[in-house]
């Protein structure tokens, strides 16, 4: 599966609003799996968009055909955009689907790792960070993507921010010293999402 992630920083909130619901023309497109977003809990006017593709040739396809036609709805309502893909490489938690109607909350982590560093760090990802987000209450899914250049992306769904912010202040400092994540990760971004219903495609 291929992870799309685009962040944008908008400018006309209500166009990009409307514009956003003409992705549902995605429905139709071959290979096509999943798409949802919303706005930064920490960032004001930030929006994060992620879709979900079967194949980067699915992707490539929808890509050279119809996506200027979608896109073009949202013509000057944004600038600052940023899109990236990922490989899918596996499930937080288990059984990962691109549903967003049961989650008020996406958290959103790229790491970008050192090199020599980068298997340990996948190696921690699975051992240490994943069994603990699957046992916490509220988090209902995730995956664990990779982009060239050690860039790895961690995406997290969440039923509400309540359950979200205890797992926060509870592990996290405990966690990362187990993981070493420190001498891991060169960089690490990340940010909180509120789930928009009107944007899942």
């Amino acid at each position: 599966m291929l992870v799309k992630w685009i962040r944008c920083t908008v400018v006309d909130r209500r166009g990009f609003e409307r514009g956003q619901r003409k992705w549902a023309g995605l429905l139709g497109e071959p290979g096509f799996r999943g798409q949802g977003g919303g706005w930064s809990r920490t960032r004001p006017g930030v929006a994060h968009v992620f879709a979900f593709w079967e194949s980067r040739a699915f992707y490539d396809s929808f890509m050279a055909r119809s996506h200027d036609r979608l896109a073009s709805a949202q013509s000057g309502t944004f600038k600052d955009a940023h899109a990236r893909l990922f490989d899918y490489k596996f499930d937080v938690k288990t059984g990962f689907e691109p549903r967003f109607t049961d989650a008020d909350l996406l958290r959103v982590a790229l790491c970008r790792v050192h090199q020599e560093r980068a298997e340990h760090f996948v190696l921690m990802q699975e051992k240490v960070w994943n069994p603990a987000m699957a046992g916490s209450p509220g988090m209902l899914r995730g995956l664990f993507g990779e982009a060239p250049g050690n860039e790895f992306l961690v995406l997290s769904m969440w039923r509400s921010a309540a359950e979200h912010g205890k797992y926060r202040t509870e592990r996290i400092e405990r966690l990362a010293l187990r993981a070493q994540t420190e001498a891991d990760i060169a960089a690490l971004t990340g940010d909180i999402v509120e789930l928009e219903p009107s944007w899942t495609v």
